[in-house]
């Protein structure tokens, strides 16, 4: 996972503390708003062990905000970032998120299938505080640490774990003849 370019819970919970006073909206494709009636209906903490194509064990830790869009409109402005933060503030109490954890908004609606989708930068003018978010790409984690998806020119696939297995070499356990079971000897 190449969280470089991904948006920490440092980062994302500095951003909303910094405009406390703005409306807090949310852009999850080309000119498309989740409706200003949503509401924040939990904080998910997932830390997340995974083992790649290439045998490799990766760890990271998310953070995935679910948000709720009802069917009825409910008000025409989106909630403060200060609620916002207050919703945050009250999670922190019941648990400890790092702060170098991945950041992840969960949104669906009747138009749009429910996906976890990335934030890729915060706009803000007088009034608004926007977080636009862009969904997650899959990723094959060999090509991040110099291989291929496919055969290397010696022949080799990059998703062919790290390291050779051993080849095992059998022995003979029997010690003396006649002290052996063969199929159909009446032994077993």
């Amino acid at each position: 996972m190449n969280v470089s370019e991904m948006m920490t819970w440092k980062e994302f919970r500095a951003a909303l503390v910094a405009n406390p006073l703005l409306d807090l909206q949310f852009q999850y494709a080309e000119d498309k708003w989740v409706s200003p009636s949503y509401h924040i209906t939990e904080l998910k903490y997932a830390p997340i062990t995974s083992v790649d194509c290439g045998g490799v064990v990766n760890k990271w830790t998310e953070v995935i905000i679910q948000l709720w869009e009802p069917e009825n409109q409910q008000q025409l402005k989106s909630m403060k970032v200060r609620k916002a933060i207050s919703i945050i503030e009250l999670v922190e109490k019941s648990l400890t998120i790092e702060a170098d954890a991945v950041v992840k908004v969960e949104f669906g609606n009747q138009e749009y299938d429910t996906r976890q989708l990335l934030p890729k930068a915060f706009v803000k003018d007088e009034e608004n505080c926007i977080i636009d978010l862009r969904p997650d790409v899959t990723q094959c984690k060999a090509i991040e640490r110099g291989g291929s998806c496919g055969t290397t020119p010696a022949g080799e696939e990059c998703c062919a774990p790290s390291a050779v297995k051993p080849k095992i070499q059998l022995k003979n356990l029997v010690t003396q003849e006649g002290n052996s079971c063969e199929p159909g000897s009446g032994c077993c």
